[in-house]
């Protein structure tokens, strides 16, 4: 629809008689629900937007930036200025290379973009290197163990593996790049483990970074009322 009969619709909205009830959305979900759910018009609000992006909470905000987005560490390192700019008090920058051929970075470049984003930090956000072996189906604990070490020792402040297998591959994680901070992520589906076990079993060297797998919620319209006619109905009639 062109800009003007958009205006001149959205005109007649704030002039009829009754006015116009128009929702605030905070994201582009809510506002296909909104629009689904009857409403003519929408608004958006710089509070509710801001309060979906952890401005509001007073809290610490980790943002996950993937490999640090570039090709280069010069790259990853305006991202990482970027991110202390934008107000994020945390960031994660993995060796997933996007390449379905090859999803894990060399070693040395790994290394290396993760120095690139220590050096850029100068202690102003919070730097947590991270391998995807486990996700991309290398279980190499060796390997791993061999990378996050080499984050740590190039300056990460915290590392990150997600979804180790077990218990075991936990603790030597935990042992092998002590003191760093370790982050870990598990699933309900997973064996490993509570709050409580994690804690046992990395003691108190350990950042816990608990999440869940992903269940779809089902999101079901509001009922609207029936809208009743006075004119009579006759059953439809069947398409040849």
């Amino acid at each position: 629809m062109p800009g003007s009969e958009l205006y001149e619709q959205f005109m007649a909205l704030h002039t009829r008689d009754g006015g116009l009830v128009m929702p605030n959305a905070w994201d582009g979900l809510s506002a296909l629900m909104l629009a689904d759910a009857g409403f003519e018009a929408i608004a958006t609000s710089s509070a509710t937007i801001a309060a979906t992006l952890g401005r509001l909470t007073g809290l610490p905000v980790n943002g996950d930036f993937e490999d640090g987005y570039g090709d280069t560490p010069e790259d990853v390192a305006a991202t990482v200025e970027a991110a202390v700019e934008s107000g994020l008090t945390g960031i994660g920058v993995e060796d997933a290379s996007g390449d379905l051929d090859m999803p894990i970075r060399d070693f040395d470049e790994a290394v290396s973009r993760v120095r690139s984003a220590v050096d850029a930090s100068k202690g102003r956000i919070v730097v947590t290197g991270r391998t995807d072996n486990f996700i991309q189906g290398r279980p190499d604990l060796d390997d791993t163990i061999r990378r996050l070490t080499a984050f740590a020792e190039v300056g990460a402040d915290v590392v990150y593996a997600p979804f180790p297998p077990d218990r075991d591959a936990l603790v030597a994680i935990v042992t092998a790049v002590a003191p760093t901070p370790v982050n870990v992520l598990v699933s309900p589906s997973d064996k490993v483990l509570t709050v409580t076990e994690l804690q046992q079993a990395a003691g108190s060297r350990q950042a816990h970074q608990l999440g869940c797998c992903s269940t779809p919620t089902r999101w079901e319209r509001p009922k609207r009322p029936r809208r009743h006619s006075s004119r009579a109905t006759s059953p439809r009639r069947r398409r040849a």
